[in-house]
């Protein structure tokens, strides 16, 4: 038996997943320097926010809602340096 969850068309969670991919895109994009690099956030608050949508705060203070590969950018200065700081 299907249910309006089961078919994509009828809203359910498909619909839900797209919003919520849109509110993700939205809020990861904020305007600076900060876009350009990949920042560094204590592993269990990523699968916090990966699980529940939470934004998550870097080292350098940036807050937003991961929503993109981090291999993809350099490290931001900012983070490097507060990181090297704490373990060095």
């Amino acid at each position: 038996m299907s249910t309006p969850l089961d078919r994509p068309d009828s809203g359910g969670l498909a619909t839900l997943d797209r919003e919520l991919e849109e509110l993700i895109r939205e809020e990861s994009i904020e305007p600076g320097d900060h876009e350009r690099f990949s920042h560094y956030v204590k592993k269990d608050k990523i699968l916090e926010s990966a699980l529940t949508g939470k934004p998550v705060r870097a080292l350098c203070g940036k807050k937003w809602t991961p929503g993109r590969d981090p291999e993809k950018f350099p490290v931001c200065p900012t983070c490097k340096e507060i990181y090297e700081s704490m373990v060095g």
